[in-house]
């Protein structure tokens, strides 16, 4: 296969967002260009080249999650595109090796993306991480007393405010982004039609958010945080009193979202869709930094973990417990215990899947012991992104 791995920059937008527009079948107006190459500007961009023409190209957004409370260096792959006439050629291949070894270089120990297929990204050890759960409930079913304790405003643009409530609320779930600035004002607060509510506590603190629309009868929750049981309580009530206007609420929560245990009834339609994949990018130094439980047993526990695309990462793995938290050592030798994939690795320590739901379905394997022992070492946290990129 000819050709050659390049960076690129602005010298080279026209032709990457021509195949973008191409490959994603959209038009760009002058304003939306102008917009997408503000955004582009943040973006690791690679390309391979024929003949000194792009022919497939993959873009790294330097972001970082929230896993477990901690905040972790993650790298975004997006807009992975080929023209038709280079596709099976191995090029977005050659290209997600080279975005591996780049994110890290720069630190970026897991890496995001969402997949236009499954299958395509298992291959190169990305993994389902992320479901959303959809609901589409008719008004009544909202309407009750709720109890909630404060009130409810609808506000201007307000990042300071909206980004501490955001933060609150997104640290309690594995895989939300942190933002910034440009990145409430690129991507969250992009609709201008759209409203913004906060909830207030009696105290006068803002304990949650809404940013919503209602256009013919629907009342669509584009995003929603809070920081406690009362602000998510007075949020529900201030949509169910748009019941004279409104005939469905839709909206999209985490799996383990509680809302049918408080209406009186539940039967409304609840649909879990997946979402986004994950992958480690860099075992030893993402085990390293990772949260584990503490108060666990002293004995070591050896992972083997097999990366068959990036096979750097495989090799056995060993926790022990020491006085400030876990080391972890990485032999390349393949040692007993469990055994998993980086995949495997991936969705048990974002949260998504437990390693005993793993080890019951086959996908790992180990002495039962050890499967209890790292189910207790890991965190029981929520997957959930309410971004998209």
């Amino acid at each position: 296969m000819l050709g050659e791995i390049k960076q690129l920059g602005e010298a080279d937008y026209h032709e990457v967002f021509s195949l973008s527009q191409f490959a994603f079948q959209y038009e760009l107006s002058k304003e939306d260009l102008m917009k997408k190459k503000e955004e582009a500007s943040r973006h690791q961009m690679w390309g391979w080249m024929v003949e000194g023409k792009l022919a497939a190209k993959v873009h790294i957004i330097p972001l970082a999650s929230y896993i477990n409370g901690e905040t972790f260096e993650m790298g975004g792959i997006a807009s992975v595109a080929t023209w038709p006439e280079y596709r099976r050629q191995g090029m977005i291949k050659n290209l997600l090796f080279h975005a591996l070894q780049e994110m890290k270089k720069n630190g970026q120990t897991i890496s995001l993306l969402s997949p236009f297929s499954i299958p395509f990204y298992r291959k190169y050890g990305w993994e389902l991480a992320f479901s959303d759960k959809k609901y589409d409930i008719p008004i009544g079913n909202l309407k009750r007393e709720w109890d909630g304790e404060g009130y409810v405003r609808r506000i201007k643009q307000n990042i300071p405010l909206l980004h501490d409530i955001y933060t609150t609320y997104a640290q309690k779930l594995s895989g939300m982004l942190t933002r910034d600035e440009k990145w409430w004002e690129q991507r969250v607060l992009t609709d201008r039609s759209a409203h913004i509510a906060v909830a207030y506590n009696e105290a006068e603190e803002a304990e949650g958010y809404l940013i919503y629309k209602v256009k013919e009868r629907i009342f669509t929750v584009i995003e929603m945080a809070y920081t406690s049981l009362n602000g998510w309580k007075l949020l529900l009530e201030f949509i169910a009193n748009h019941d004279s206007m409104v005939k469905n609420v839709k909206m999209i929560v985490p799996e383990n979202d509680q809302l049918t245990l408080l209406v009186d009834d539940p039967r409304f339609d609840q649909k879990i869709t997946p979402y986004f994949m994950a992958r480690i990018v860099d075992v030893l130094a993402f085990l390293k930094q990772y949260p584990f439980q503490k108060g666990m047993r002293d004995q070591e526990l050896l992972i083997s973990v097999e990366d068959a695309f990036f096979p750097e990462n495989s090799g056995t793995y060993k926790l022990t417990k020491n006085a400030t938290g876990m080391e972890v050592e990485k032999s390349p030798k393949q040692q007993s215990g469990i055994q998993c994939t980086v995949q495997q690795l991936t969705v048990m320590l974002l949260g998504y899947k437990r390693p005993s739901e793993l080890y019951d379905v086959g996908l790992i394997h180990g002495n039962i012991d050890d499967i209890k022992h790292l189910e207790k070492l890991i965190p029981e946290q929520q997957t959930f992104l309410s971004d998209f990129f």
